[in-house]
């Protein structure tokens, strides 16, 4: 019989900073450690979502800990004229045993 895979779905805050002097966003997602970037802000985004689902699919894969996400209100606070803060999504399938 094949194993169930358990739908797990994850959210962390997501500093997009526009970088003017290469026209392009990048990505940090400060409480993973990871980053990324995008020519434009949709696909700075969609690559956030990418890396956020690979990283989550390893860590759960692997067991590996990780850090919860901060609060959205702490990191808005934190941010300058040329950061925002959205949260990004991640759908991983994790296996039951």
């Amino acid at each position: 019989m094949k194993n169930a895979n358990k739908k797990i779905e994850f959210l962390y805050p997501a500093i997009f900073v526009r970088d003017e002097d290469l026209d392009t966003f990048q990505v940090v997602f400060p409480d993973l450690n990871i980053y990324t970037d995008g020519k434009n802000l949709s696909e700075a985004y969609l690559n956030a979502k990418d890396l956020l689902t690979v990283y989550f699919t390893y860590a759960m894969r692997y067991q590996t800990d990780f850090n919860m996400p901060s609060k959205m209100e702490g990191m808005l606070a934190k941010c300058r004229a040329n950061e925002t803060v959205m949260i990004v999504n991640a759908t991983v399938y994790a296996d039951e045993n």
